[in-house]
């Protein structure tokens, strides 16, 4: 039997109303936020906007404070205000330390040897830090970039492992790892390709580690250490032009 158009928007507004509140605005808002954060938080936004040439510096640093903003300052006041609830529902809460900080020392351990193998790609390390030329030859400049990476990172950790994984575990359980995997990995498109496939597994390794936490901040220690070590070796290993992965690439390091 065809429906007509009238009874087929009953049954769409009738299926409307079985919706839960809570995980659809989770849900609404993570796709709007994430397309300011596309179209308006963008290092070429920026260079659009204030038509500039510069090196990649200042509108990295915009893109770190916008991204931050945009993804903690506005859930933070969208948990309580919209959502009705507190923020350590969501994952910011120092949690299970003991489990958070040894997992964190584990995985960073793990990750080191691999992102060694990684750099040594010239096109992977020129690739980072992505604060371009400026911060690669300017060390004091790189420890302070670093600050904004680390901004960054929190406000991204809190948004998918924090905002969105948790404020859907109680409707969806442990898919609820598996839903905040997939944005975050689409996210990753366009990074060298190494660094986006392991991105599929790293969301679900950070998620599990959220989970089991409960909180959010030992997914961003594990981000950001594996961020400055990146930005860092990239930096010895643009400095004395050595790419190699063995223990003479690692000792000219540093007597370069």
């Amino acid at each position: 039997m065809i429906k007509t158009f009238k009874e087929e928007i009953s049954s769409l507004f009738a299926a409307i109303k079985t919706l839960s509140f809570k995980e659809t605005f989770i849900f609404m808002s993570v796709a709007v936020i994430t397309f300011l954060s596309m179209h308006y938080a963008s290092p070429n936004f920026f260079r659009k906007v204030f038509d500039t040439s510069d090196d990649k510096f200042y509108s990295a640093l915009y893109w770190f404070s916008a991204d931050g903003f945009l993804m903690f300052v506005l859930p933070i006041i969208l948990i309580p205000l919209v959502l009705k609830g507190k923020p350590a529902d969501y994952g910011f809460r120092i949690g299970d330390y003991k489990f958070g900080l040894k997992s964190t020392a584990l995985f960073v351990g793990v990750m080191l040897p691999f992102l060694w193998i990684a750099s040594g790609n010239e096109s992977f390390a020129r690739t980072y830090p992505q604060g371009g030329p400026f911060v690669r030859e300017n060390i004091s400049v790189l420890l302070y970039y670093e600050l904004f990476v680390g901004f960054y990172m929190f406000a991204w950790e809190f948004f998918w492992r924090g905002y969105m994984m948790f404020g859907l575990k109680q409707r969806f359980g442990y898919y609820a790892i598996f839903i905040q995997m997939i944005p975050f990995f689409i996210l990753h498109r366009g990074k060298p390709d190494i660094e986006t496939f392991s991105s599929i597994f790293a969301g679900l390794i950070l998620g599990v580690q959220a989970w089991r936490s409960n909180s959010f901040i030992y997914c961003f220690l594990v981000h950001w250490s594996v961020m400055i070590f990146i930005d860092v070796i990239s930096v010895l290993r643009y400095k004395s032009q050595s790419y190699g992965i063995g223990i003479d690439a690692f000792l000219k390091l540093f007597t370069n």
